[in-house]
């Protein structure tokens, strides 16, 4: 069936009319613009950078799936987003493939060397020594991108396209340069001294004259066009055996870390089955271990099943605080259970299950807040990047969410010499020790302690809301620990508060990651709302905006799609 024709059926006019289709004036978050809408009824491609969304709507427009525009998108947004879009990191897709009514996810995240030992962060004195997992070689994790995005055309492409005509139009703008502006400027103003650190990171993405770059100044990536070049033309088996490896882990060795050519050519991205859950009607499809995404936001979602929040209304002191309590409960679990499948057990049939749930709903006060300590008290942490999402729709009904990481921006800022591919540094993403942050503040235990070959815990979420088999809403975010509560509130925005994906996606965030026991708002939050909290017994502390959830909602109309305004130099395209 034509997607054009599945989108006017008569299930999808009462479904978005029940919960997505309704236009409302959309208030705008705090310093930034607000979201817009972009509809259209033959594919929708929703990236954090406009020139990668382009390129995957021509690709739609060519008669290709969601799965050819995501391939080209993916390794369009390695030359144009730079500081998270990669070649040398990893990430998560979420599929629907509607011919046949599956829904899966590829895992391609990073894994630690073999050589990794469960003690490769510690200080001398035995405890987490941050620079090491963070601004050292030893962070650098085996790359999954590559492999990632060559099993999704193999497997799941449409066939109408070479991989070589996927990524040509990244060699295309790796070659002849992209100008460098937006978001892409001021990550490299705030990125020049971490990127300084490394002569072959410097001689691309530093001005020879030691200039600072200027909106309009040209970004030219020769190296990194090769590498594509060479991808296309070989597959997966360029980047993961040859010359591109041994230059990868001759830098990575050379800068004091553990990889070898055998952990590059033992890479394997994984086909898993996904997370399912279900919300008021609706299936959530969405990513499992190593992400805690999907445990979690199914988690949540089925505490906040047994409240009315429609009743409490949209942004009200009531139904962020029942949000809140949620959020603390996951996370006080993520930060217990949660690790590698593949190498510990993780319950994720408990976790996800509605008795679960109801038994975590009754310890929570709708009146006030429950401290941290309480939840969880058997833990030793005391306290307290760079990703990308993107989604895409096509015209046969195909959905993709798709996210993408170095963990930091640009990684460990390290590029593998005549490569012109950035190195990550998501082996932070660890539990160096019980109890000890990661880079986001984010705890864990011995269920994600570092070892030989494991992938470490994510949050990336990619997710897809099906109803009565069919997408209705597809989305995902960037934002370290904050990606799972903006995944939950999009959600919670669409179905329960019925707004629609522009107002879903703009509305104020709140974010709570149990430790440290503070509530983090973004600054479009009203002061009254704010003093509600804190007389409920929150600590609440206002931070920038954080989470560009770029989503496409199927409505009636046709295919709504809305990029976060949160990230400058974010489109929407549609056909």
């Amino acid at each position: 069936m034509r997607f054009a024709s599945i989108v006017l059926s008569l299930v999808a006019l009462l479904v978005m009319s029940a919960g997505f289709a309704r236009e409302r004036p959309v208030a705008p978050t705090a310093g930034i613009p607000r979201a817009q809408a972009v509809v259209a009824q033959r594919g929708m491609v929703v990236t954090q950078e406009r020139q990668a969304s382009r390129i995957g709507a021509e690709i739609l427009a060519k008669g290709g799936n969601a799965v050819d525009g995501a391939v080209a998108a993916g390794f369009a947004l390695a030359v144009t987003l730079p500081k998270a879009g990669n070649l040398g990191g990893g990430g998560f897709m979420a599929l629907h493939l509607a011919e046949k009514g599956e829904d899966l996810v590829i895992d391609y995240r990073e894994t630690a060397p073999m050589a990794m030992r469960g003690d490769a962060f510690l200080d001398a004195n035995g405890n987490a020594d941050p620079e090491k997992s963070r601004n050292s070689a030893l962070a650098v994790g085996v790359p999954g991108t590559v492999a990632g995005l060559a099993l999704a055309h193999v497997r799941f492409g449409s066939g109408r396209f070479t991989l070589a005509e996927l990524v040509a139009p990244a060699v295309r703008l790796a070659r002849e340069g992209i100008l460098v502006e937006d978001d892409l400027l001021d990550s490299l103003l705030l990125a020049g001294p971490r990127l300084q650190r490394w002569p072959s990171s410097a001689q691309i993405f530093l001005k020879a004259d030691g200039a600072n770059w200027s909106a309009g100044d040209r970004l030219v990536q020769p190296d990194l066009a090769a590498s594509l070049e060479a991808i296309g033309q070989e597959g997966s088996r360029a980047f993961y055996v040859g010359p591109i490896a041994d230059k990868i882990v001759a830098s990575v060795r050379e800068a004091g870390g553990l990889m070898a050519r055998g952990d590059l050519e033992d890479y394997q991205p994984i086909i898993r089955a996904p997370i399912r859950g279900t919300y008021r009607g609706y299936e959530i499809v969405s990513m499992p271990p190593p992400s805690s995404g999907g445990v979690h936001l199914v988690q949540m979602l089925n505490i906040l099943e047994g409240f009315s929040l429609g009743k409490l209304g949209a942004g009200s002191p009531a139904s962020l605080h029942l949000m809140i309590e949620a959020m603390k409960l996951a996370y006080a679990d993520r930060a217990k259970f949660l690790g590698d499948p593949d190498a510990v057990d993780v319950p994720v049939a408990r976790l996800v299950s509605k008795s679960y749930a109801a038994e975590q709903r009754t310890a929570i006060d709708t009146r006030h807040a429950r401290a941290a300590v309480n939840i969880r008290p058997d833990s030793t942490a005391l306290g307290g990047g760079n990703t990308t999402h993107f989604s895409i729709v096509d015209q046969f009904g195909n959905a993709v969410a798709n996210t993408t990481s170095l963990n930091l921006n640009y990684g460990i800022a390290l590029v593998a010499q005549g490569t012109g591919i950035l190195l990550n540094n998501t082996l932070d993403d660890f539990a160096v020790v019980p109890g000890a942050p990661n880079a986001f503040g984010l705890i864990g235990g011995r269920a994600n302690a570092p070892g030989p070959g494991k992938r470490p815990l994510s949050s990336m979420t990619p997710t897809i809301v099906l109803k009565d088999g069919r997408p209705v809403l597809v989305t995902g975010a960037p934002g370290g620990g904050r990606i799972i509560s903006t995944v939950l509130q999009v959600i919670v925005n669409s179905i329960d508060f019925r707004q629609p994906l522009p107002e879903a996606v703009d509305a104020p965030r709140v974010h709570h990651q149990w430790r440290p026991d503070e509530v983090m708002v973004e600054p479009s939050l009203p002061t009254a709302t704010i003093r509600a909290l804190e007389k409920r017994g929150h600590t609440v502390r206002v931070g920038p905006p954080f989470g560009s959830a770029h989503s496409i909602a199927i409505t009636p109309r046709g295919l709504v799609g809305v990029a976060d305004p949160r990230a400058s130099g974010s489109a929407a395209v549609g056909l």
